[in-house]
């Protein structure tokens, strides 16, 4: 059988080969051709040499790319594959450096900033991975609450924990049999990533006579490792929020070239070696490389004498688990799934598959490494033998059985053994709620689930606003016209503005507040970390907890909901929440005149997650990154949609159509039927 690709009529490919090592090669070219410029600026970036064509501003990640030692980590995690694993690989590796230069030749910013595409190492994809996910589980959070005790105390290390970090999060929700209008599983949701353009999520078709797989899979990257349909069976997955990123603080000597590292047995050699970064339109910069037997150092004081060490699983010896990437795509049950994901090392998620058989799964996958429950919390000391990781010894993955319906949000519950800081119980127990309102449910009816914009997490400001008494006359009338408030971010909606405009105030208010001056100043730590660091933002994902009562001596939040309600009502929004709530996609490479992005509902603690950050902006990042439907009964009743389109390229016709059904709530079908597609003669 001959290599064709189809295209259904939003431009999403379905590629079918004679074996399972053609098709890869299929797939790597289509992403060279559909998706040049954004895997060669992935490629650039788990190397740590983006700055040679982005400039400075790209300057901090290559740095950290590089002391992380991304690339090194991919290199060898690859030389452990086993041979199959490693040569499928291998076959998609050889497709993206067989479709690139026709990729390339269609995307006009490889000219704007004079970038000639790369040639492909077989590791790549496997750097690509790891610098898609390396800050995914937000380990410098740590360097958070070590700020946050230096200027509170100990005591109050875990003061902002939110339940929350405002990094990640996704729903997901499996639907059993008996609750479904065709007695076969559903399973649905969206994974909420920053939004990126082009999508990080690519929908594909792989087929070939040993399977025949739908899914969304991550350009640069082989298989389709989140989010599947096989026929028989199907699987997606959400952020478990486990830790399994440790800090170590280092202490080290310097003789010459040559630095040793303290640790539990004394003295012992680090590795070291300079690189030099090259940027765009500047000289080039020069890094120092150091490894101790715990990891990469990541972070190092002026006179060199300190550091701070990252230990992963995937650098500590676990491997990256891409054994999991073919097995899932030959998977008919969930047994079979379940095998697959036991070879999962990072991100640890939670997954959930269902097959035609009744077949339910709802567990953790990923290797938490056994340690001291500090090491989660802070960053600690190398020396001290007690934070040494036991080797080779991983947490039990937790799993449990559906009844009825899972929900799966990122929430403290099957993976809380795991983990220190979880997102608020909102998004999953609306899920809930809404899925109890229905006796069964149709694949048609999930977008009901996904558009749901009621904001649960309102409540301890307009519980505290209800309070207030002696409010001036206007800011009485917005206290109460508060409380009338359906408590839905509608971008559509003058309530969701006056209520964002006033939440707004009361970050900063709180961030203003004497109790917190400590905090105030970003520390001297490397670029790439200030986001977890910042005080306004980590006010804003903390407020729930910020407002209760006795949360700080000295944080007077019921004064600051006064003031900020009286300055509010004295100039209160007039427009709407869409005014300001408006997309905002990552681009390597921005637009020269700013684009205006259209208007989205939702909010951080909504079912429909577009977070923007209180205080700072209104403008939403981080969002839906696709949305799924997966229905048992029928593969092609499926239903699927991503922020933008198929293609990555420019002006295309499918650069962008899917956005307004995106917009609207609305998913298109997942069209099986090949005589229904549209066979490409030529992709170039």
């Amino acid at each position: 059988m001959s290599t064709t690709i189809y295209r259904d009529p939003w431009g999403i490919p379905h590629l079918r080969a004679g074996d399972a090592h053609d098709l890869a090669f299929a797939q790597g070219r289509n992403a060279a051709v559909d998706r040049a410029w954004q895997i060669e600026v992935d490629r650039h970036r788990s190397q740590g040499t983006s700055a040679a064509f982005l400039g400075e501003e790209s300057l901090a990640w290559d740095m950290f790319a590089r002391m992380a030692r991304l690339d090194d980590t991919a290199q060898r995690c690859f030389e452990a594959l086993d041979e199959e694993t490693a040569a499928w690989i291998g076959r998609y590796v050889d497709g993206v450096n067989d479709g690139l230069e026709a990729g390339a030749a269609r995307d006009p910013r490889f000219t704007a900033v004079s970038l000639a595409p790369g040639r492909w190492q077989p590791w790549t994809p496997l750097g690509i991975w790891l610098a898609t996910h390396i800050l995914f589980a937000g380990f410098p959070t740590k360097l958070w609450r070590e700020e946050v005790a230096r200027a509170l105390g100990d005591e109050s290390a875990e003061l902002f924990a939110t339940d929350g970090p405002g990094t990640s999060g996704s729903n997901g929700w499996l639907v059993g049999g008996d609750r479904t209008t065709t007695g076969a599983a559903l399973i649905a949701g969206d994974p909420h990533r920053f939004i990126e353009d082009p999508g990080i999520y690519q929908q594909i078709r792989l087929a070939c006579p040993e399977f025949d797989v739908v899914g969304l899979a991550v350009p640069g990257v082989p298989g389709i490792a989140h989010f599947g349909h096989t026929g028989t069976v199907a699987w997606a997955i959400t952020n478990a929020m486990a830790d399994y990123q440790d800090l170590y603080r280092e202490r080290l000597r310097r003789h010459g070239d040559t630095v040793e590292a303290l640790g539990p047995d004394g003295w012992r050699p680090a590795h070291r070696h300079t690189e030099s970064i090259a940027v765009a339109g500047a000289a080039p910069v020069e890094v120092e490389v150091i490894e101790t037997e715990r990891g990469p150092v990541i972070i190092t004081t002026g006179d060199g004498s300190e550091g701070v060490s990252l230990r992963c699983p995937v650098r500590a010896g676990a491997g990256i688990g891409f054994g999991a990437l073919p097995a899932l795509l030959r998977a008919r049950t969930v047994d079979d799934v379940d095998r697959a994901v036991e070879q999962w090392v990072e991100p640890v998620n939670v997954v959930q598959a269902a097959d035609t058989d009744g077949g339910l799964l709802h567990r953790v996958a990923g290797r938490v490494p056994r340690r001291e429950r500090a090491n989660r919390l802070r960053v600690v000391p190398a020396w001290e033998s007690r934070y040494a990781w036991q080797d080779d010894t991983y947490e039990p993955t937790p799993r449990a059985a559906v009844d009825g319906f899972a929900v799966m949000a990122n929430a403290r519950g099957l993976a809380a053994p795991l983990g220190i800081e979880f997102a608020p119980p909102h998004r999953a127990d609306r899920i809930r709620q809404l899925l109890d309102e229905a006796a069964s449910w149709s694949a048609g009816d999930m977008p009901r689930i996904h558009m749901d914009t009621h904001l649960a997490s309102a409540a301890p400001l307009l519980g505290l606003l209800a309070r207030l008494e002696g409010l001036g006359p206007e800011a009485a009338a917005l206290r109460d016209r508060l409380a009338r408030w359906d408590r839905r971010m509608d971008a559509g909606s003058t309530d969701a503005a006056v209520y964002a405009a006033l939440r707004s105030a009361v970050v900063l208010k709180l961030s203003a507040s004497p109790a917190l001056a400590g905090l105030a100043e970003l520390p001297r730590l490397p670029e790439v970390f200030l986001p977890w660091l910042a005080l306004v933002p980590r006010v804003a994902f903390a407020l729930e907890r910020l407002l209760s009562p006795g949360a700080l001596p000295g944080l007077d939040a019921e004064a600051a909901v006064r003031e900020a309600v009286e300055e509010v009502a004295a100039g209160a929004p007039s427009g709407v929440w869409g005014d300001t709530h408006r997309l905002a996609p990552w681009q390597a490479l921005p637009a020269s005149t700013p684009e205006e992005w259209p208007a989205v509902s939702g909010d951080h603690d909504c079912v429909l997650s577009t977070a923007s950050v209180p205080g700072i902006t209104d403008r939403s990042a981080r969002g839906p990154a696709a949305r799924y439907v997966w229905d048992l009964a029928r593969r092609e009743n499926s239903l699927w949609v991503v922020p933008l389109g198929a293609s990555g390229v420019p002006g295309h016709a499918h650069q962008r159509d899917q956005l307004p059904l995106w917009l609207a709530g609305e998913l298109v079908p997942v069209i099986t039927d090949w005589d229904s597609l549209t066979e490409e003669r030529d992709d170039h």
